[in-house]
């Protein structure tokens, strides 16, 4: 054991003896032995020895430089004691230093033999608060887990490393035993912030550990396989010997009689039957340990666990089904009556009715859909599946992979299937308007065959490999939008609309659907919270925009949230929500529909349909000095762009009817824009609204915007129906514009569709010329 007496290093400029290290960092408070060749530097440890054997060490930057200049040398460095001079052999030392304090090197000069630095003790910053007590306890954790995975360290050596309550004489231990090249350690060296050098040391020490534990695992690895290919060979010599002693079954036998016996239990028909035992027959014969009847076991076991026979039994009670339904949804008394007809049929048929096979419902997102398909299950009392084809593009995913591919698996029909456990589930295919096609096959092609009740009784998984029956299935389609459904999978299908809810209907659902299922899922009693009616209106106008209730729903969870925590905080409840609170449950409100009150020139409020619901949609037109162009802006599609077309050329044709001097035409550029730029728009939709607005532009006449409008024009003049007026009826209600105008041909439709308590609210005019439009809307 040394006995070590440090020299203190105060905070003046020193002149020592110098010597230059070829590729060694001497960190302070670190012992290192250095093994000295060079004849300057043994004449700079004599010097030491002269006086208290100090001594200032630093790197060298090119260790094969044998006289190193000042431009050779790292000015950082450190201060040493030279604890031990021992001579080894002519012309060699061996000394033990310890580090003592880091130094810069002000300046150097080579004098009788030896170097002599000018030297400036170091003044280190050190900040000692909860990230520096992190770091050093993340250090000290990962110095143990690298000590675990064989670092050479002296255990008294971490023990007293571990031990140091000074962060800046730890860090530097710490430092000096890692792992590094001398490069990145004096970068450690020269990194006076401790909290900066902790962050660096902790840095390389991991870097250093998940090296080891890689090493660790290799070695651990090859030592595992060779222990376990010796084990299995003596186990298997002793297995062969006991089964020829005792003259048991073999393993393999074992395993394919138990295949047989569930093969048995599912009465399968016998071209089934027999390829099933074919497959069982090759396993029994194939090695067990070899890859290929991993495979076989895989597919056995795939094809055993499908419910070949297994089916529950429908229960076709109309009274019940309509209950249900009307437990479960409010309002859409249209299609309820459709899936109760669908229901009588199946019960006529016994389940066997092939022309309505399919239902697909289609209509905004939060709506319905989905849960309508649970509620027709559970009227039936069959099993419910639902299968998300959003995003899917490969062909495999419904068909099922080859056997051949490795991590091969049936596809998302035969999963449902084996997952509802009975061969007549009902499985809804839940976003079909949203499946792509790509190089690896077009899904939608591949559910043709499983829609179509005349092929699906023999549905050919490729992973199966055998035909299924899916005509006793019950499918039901969700999507937003008809028109990306390709044509021939739409023709398999009976498509019904549901439309998005009006205010008065999201009024009702949230009183008595989400309101008491809501207060339920977050731990109130029922009568515990209650919501005025005013303030529910308040949400749904200024918190939401939707054709469905989802964001209700998210809104209304949002206030429970918060009155949970006032529970909690001790208030007593009943909480009473009343629209004043609002502001301070849910903020801000989000929306509110902006429309212009005044009548104004060139601009006519039109009505969109999207696959949310409906939207108000601004036209404007102006015009300027120019040759006669046409500028169109707000990322319209074709269609839209020749609806602005058939306006402009109807207005130039019928001129002088609308007191218009055909000379305006000549020496003006018309821009017509729609706003939201960034949203593209298309259909034919708006050709009333933007024959109304370029109208007003060319008579300066203004357009009333209390009215909205819609409808496809014709040169002629004539508006032609449209699409989707359902939810622009109820877009204009909700931006407070009661007043509407639609295609004639539109009336029996609309008048149908629309709820009574909106259209007493709504003032619709049905129009089979653009004339009766202008009449209208514009102040002629």
């Amino acid at each position: 054991m040394l006995e070590i007496k440090n020299v203190k290093i105060e905070d003046r400029i020193y002149e020592l003896p110098y010597m230059p290290l070829r590729d060694v960092v001497v960190f302070p408070y670190m012992l290192i032995p250095l093994f000295v060749g060079r004849e300057f530097s043994i004449r700079a440890i004599e010097k030491a020895y002269e006086g208290d054997k100090l001594l200032f060490v630093s790197l060298q930057r090119d260790k094969e430089i044998e006289e190193p200049k000042e431009e050779d040398l790292y000015k950082v460095g450190t201060f040493v004691q030279i604890v031990r001079f021992i001579p080894i052999e002519e012309g060699k030392v061996k000394i033990i230093v310890q580090g003592l304090r880091r130094g810069i090197i002000r300046s150097l000069k080579k004098e009788g033999g030896s170097y002599f630095v000018e030297v400036e003790p170091v003044k280190e910053e050190l900040e000692e608060d909860l990230k520096t007590s992190a770091l050093v306890k993340n250090i000290k954790e990962l110095l143990d887990r690298a000590i675990y995975l064989g670092k050479q360290i002296v255990p008294e050596v971490a023990m007293m490393v571990k031990g140091i309550k000074e962060v800046d004489k730890f860090s530097d231990l710490v430092a000096s035993l890692l792992d590094v090249d001398s490069k990145k350690a004096q970068e450690l060296l020269e990194t006076f912030n401790v909290r900066e050098r902790l962050e660096k040391i902790n840095k390389l020490l991991s870097d250093e550990v998940k090296l080891l534990e890689i090493q660790q695992e290799i070695k651990n690895q090859a030592k595992e396989q060779i222990e376990k290919e010796q084990r299995e060979y003596f186990l298997r010599q002793q297995l062969k010997a006991i089964q020829k002693e005792l003259g048991e079954l073999d393993e393999r036998k074992e395993e394919a009689q138990e295949y047989r016996k569930k093969l048995e239990a599912l009465k399968l028909s016998p071209q089934i039957k027999e390829e099933i035992e074919r497959q069982i027959d090759k396993l029994e014969k194939m090695h067990p340990d070899s890859a290929e009847a991993g495979v076989l076991r895989t597919y056995l076991d795939w094809v055993l666990s499908l419910p070949w026979n297994k089916r529950t039994r429908d229960r076709y009670d109309i009274k019940r089904a309509k209950k249900i339904l009307d437990s479960e949804h409010y309002d859409l008394e249209k299609v309820k009556d459709r899936i109760i007809e669908y229901l009588a049929v199946l019960k006529l048929t016994k389940g066997k009715a092939k022309s309505s096979q399919i239902l697909c419902f289609i209509g905004p997102p939060g709506v319905g859909k989905t849960s309508l398909g649970k509620s027709i299950a559970k009227a039936l009392g069959r099993k419910f599946v639902r299968i998300s084809l959003g995003g899917i593009r490969d062909e495999a995913e419904i068909r099922g992979h080859r056997r051949t591919y490795v991590g091969a698996m049936p596809g998302r029909i035969i999963q449902a299937i084996k997952q509802a456990g009975t061969k007549n589930p009902l499985i809804m295919l839940d976003e079909i308007d949203k499946l792509s096609v790509s190089f690896q096959g077009d899904p939608s092609a591949a559910l043709l065959e499983v829609l179509d009740p005349e092929q699906n009784k023999s549905f050919m998984d490729l992973y199966i490999n055998l035909p299924f029956d899916l005509s006793e299935i019950l499918f039901i389609c969700t999507g937003n939008r008809v028109d990306t459904i390709p044509r021939p999978l739409l023709d398999r299908m009976e498509v019904i609309f549901l439309s998005g809810y009006s205010e008065e209907e999201k009024l009702q659902i949230a009183k008595k659907h989400i309101i008491p299922k809501l207060t339920k899922n977050h731990g109130f009693k029922e009568g515990e919270v209650l919501f005025e009616e005013e303030a529910l209106k308040e949400i749904i106008r200024g918190y939401t925009s939707e054709a469905g209730v989802r964001g209700l729903q998210r809104q209304i969870s949002a206030v429970l949230r918060k009155l949970a925590v006032k529970k909690l905080e001790g208030q007593n409840p009943p909480f009473i929500v009343r629209k004043e609170d609002l502001i301070k449950l849910l903020g801000v409100p989000r929306y509110r529909q902006e429309r212009e009150e005044e009548p104004l020139i060139g601009i006519a409020t039109g009505l969109a349909w999207t696959e949310v619901g409906g939207e108000i949609m601004y036209v404007e037109a102006t015009k300027m000095r120019g040759s006669g162009k046409l500028i169109l802006t707000g990322s319209l599609g074709e269609v839209m762009k020749e609806s602005v077309q058939a306006s402009l050329s109807y207005i130039r044709a019928n001129a002088e009817r609308f007191s218009i001097n055909p000379e305006d035409f000549k020496d003006v550029d018309v821009h017509v824009h729609i706003p939201e730029g960034a949203v593209p728009k298309d259909g034919p939709s708006a050709g009333v609204a933007i024959a109304t607005a370029l109208l007003s532009l060319f008579t300066q006449k203004p357009v009333r915007m209390d009215v909205a409008m819609t409808g496809e024009i014709t040169l002629r003049g004539r508006v032609l129906p449209v699409g989707g007026l359902k939810e622009k009826i109820l877009a204009a209600k909700r931006a407070g514009i009661y007043e509407v105008i639609l295609p004639y041909k539109n009336k029996e439709e609309v008048l149908e569709d629309l709820p009574p308590y909106v259209r007493e609210k709504m003032k619709l005019h049905f129009v089979k010329n653009l004339e009766e439009v202008f009449k209208i809307a514009i102040f002629l």
